[in-house]
């Protein structure tokens, strides 16, 4: 951490790698790949980066890589175009298809992951909205130009015309188990823990501002837990009750004892 802190941050923004004769990659003086998403969200996701830096990291990758225009993430920009040292296999794709400057699905998702880890619920739903299939094939002229399946995961949508917006490579199962991850436990806030002394449902959401309330059925083994979040006022503290019974910290244990439990949640307003 203490050698990435010193050698990769580029004043606005992580760099990605280097090159064998030290040249940087995601850099301001790169010509191509100025900057990549994926080593401003790890910052986060990792906890290497200082409050400040993950802040500015994912500034950055806002201004520069989140098209809502195209309804899309890139995963860099610009794309190789053969004007800078070769990166190898990611410059046989096209500028803009697929890793080259294309939305790279699995980290447009990490991504809105890094906002909902620092709080920001705006930012991580307005990348959930870009990512989610179903909002790419509303209308006759949203199919037209996604032209792929909206109802599953691609693993790619295209960033350059002629086939700005254009979905590839559908079916992928690697975006979607994170896109599912990011639902369940960055956004809507459940994740589990097990260790030697039992298991723990965690419960704390990244809603958007508008959202007033939700209910989510758990299951843990053959046992029901019956969950209801409610959002409180600004500032209000979290709190949790299993079966009427208040609970320190953000934390259900969870039994598999077959019973059927209930959970109410209630959660700060964002």
């Amino acid at each position: 951490a203490a050698r990435l802190e010193a050698s990769a941050w580029d004043g606005a923004w992580y760099r990605r790698a280097w090159f064998d004769d030290g040249t940087p990659l995601g850099s301001r003086d790169s010509v191509e790949c100025s900057i990549d998403s994926i080593a401003q969200s790890w910052s986060v996701l990792s906890g290497v980066a200082s409050p400040e830096r993950g802040q500015q990291a994912m500034d950055s990758l806002a201004a520069r890589l989140v098209r809502p225009d195209a309804k899309l993430v890139q995963l860099l920009d610009p794309p190789f175009d053969r004007k800078g040292p070769d990166p190898g296999y990611i410059a046989g794709y096209l500028p803009g298809v697929r890793e080259n400057g294309g939305q790279y699905t699995h980290a447009a998702v990490w991504a809105a992951m890094a906002f909902a880890a620092r709080g920001d619920g705006a930012r991580a739903w307005e990348l959930m909205d870009l990512v989610n299939p179903l909002n790419h094939g509303r209308t006759p002229q949203e199919v037209a130009v996604y032209q792929v399946e909206p109802y599953v995961v691609s693993a790619d949508v295209y960033s350059m015309p002629p086939h700005t917006g254009r979905g590839g490579w559908s079916w992928y199962t690697g975006s979607a188990g994170w896109m599912y991850r990011l639902v369940i436990e960055s956004l809507l806030g459940l994740r589990l823990r097990i260790d030697d002394h039992g298991a723990w449902l965690g419960v704390t959401p990244c809603l958007p501002r508008h959202w007033t309330h939700y209910a989510v059925d758990y299951r843990f083994r053959a046992t029901t837990y019956r969950i209801a979040i409610a959002v409180g006022d600004e500032g209000t503290c979290a709190t949790i009750e299993l079966d009427g019974r208040a609970q320190a910290g953000t934390e259900v244990p969870l039994a598999d004892d077959g019973a059927a439990h209930t959970v109410r949640v209630r959660a700060p307003r964002p």
